[in-house]
């Protein structure tokens, strides 16, 4: 079985159309919502979308800990509250998790943002590059990944920011795939804050999580 583990924090504006778009697949699929304290209707819009949904201290780490550990699934697969899976995906999930030699392997989606403009466009080929060259995909990309290794990898740190990158780290560049399927994310946080700012925010955060800054601290920064 497929376990779906959402972390949520006031995300009742996006994250029926991420639970609906998960409606796909005949085969069993687990979905559990790990809310961080929403005062929105993140929780009720949830539920209604039949999520079950968990309560874990806010930050996006201890939430997907949190979830993993609610699983139970064989396969896990990570998706951010506002990111959206395109058509196919369940086909992409089942024909990946289906081959054996992918037991030891994960695998991400196609970055992609809501967002009709050239900044974005700009922005999707960033991260495309960043995931083939420098093998450092984001979050909101989701994450795929069979428990056993998952397990063995040590799994999601519980810290506030770049747990991502943390846990893609451990799992190696030669050991995560692409799948073909668009992830399309909220572009709200790069409207708010600027298709070239919010990527020169984003880059000065990973580049002192690397120089050593507590991720405590990062998560300051980031805001």
């Amino acid at each position: 079985m497929l376990s779906i583990v959402i972390p949520s924090y006031q995300a009742e504006a996006r994250i029926g159309e991420t639970l609906a778009a998960l409606e796909a697949g005949a085969s069993p699929v687990e979905i559990i919502v790990v809310d961080g304290g929403s005062t929105d209707a993140t929780r009720a819009v949830a539920a209604m979308r039949g999520a079950r949904v968990i309560d874990a201290p806010r930050g996006r780490g201890v939430q997907l800990a949190a979830g993993t550990r609610a699983a139970s699934g064989d396969w896990l697969l990570f998706l951010h509250a506002d990111t959206v899976l395109g058509l196919g995906w369940r086909g992409a999930v089942d024909a990946f998790t289906q081959a054996p030699e992918n037991r030891e392997r994960a695998a991400v989606f196609r970055f992609a943002l809501d967002d009709s403009s050239l900044q974005a466009r700009r922005i999707e080929r960033l991260a495309a590059w960043r995931g083939r060259v420098l093998k450092l995909p984001y979050g909101d990309q989701g994450l795929l990944i069979g428990r056993a290794f998952y397990d063995a990898i040590g799994g999601f740190k519980p810290i506030p920011l770049m747990e991502d990158v943390d846990i893609v780290r451990r799992i190696g560049g030669r050991r995560l795939a692409v799948l073909d399927v668009a992830a399309v994310t909220s572009a709200e946080r790069y409207r708010k804050g600027g298709f070239v700012l919010r990527p020169v925010h984003n880059l000065a955060c990973l580049s002192f999580y690397f120089l050593g800054v507590p991720p405590r601290v990062l998560a300051r920064l980031y805001g």
